[in-house]
């Protein structure tokens, strides 16, 4: 069974998301989630609410329907305290990167 967000995944508005959320990734020292379907899954969705509603709702702590002014973006302002207190984001996206 295809998942919905299969159809995003390798069009150029995926691909500029996925880039962005490395980037963030990236700048904070962090690394994403090695599970790949689980990283399609997310920014899959993610960029599904960016076709529809012209920004980067965090689909997995969105209400149903989304509410626009109340639901956050990704990375949303919970980010940080997050993986340094679980070791991830909600959202099983941003990992902390385990020290040796």
């Amino acid at each position: 069974m295809a998942n919905e967000w299969d159809d995003v995944v390798g069009m150029t508005e995926y691909d500029e998301n996925l880039k962005r959320i490395e980037g963030i990734a990236n700048s904070k020292g962090y690394r994403l989630n090695q599970n790949n379907e689980r990283v399609k899954k997310v920014v899959g969705l993610m960029t599904m609410n960016y076709q529809e509603h012209g920004k980067y709702f965090c689909p997995c702590k969105q209400s149903d329907p989304l509410d626009e002014v109340n639901d956050v973006l990704c990375p949303c302002p919970a980010l940080d305290e997050e993986v340094k207190k679980d070791g991830h984001c909600y959202c099983k996206l941003f990992f902390r990167v385990k020290k040796h």
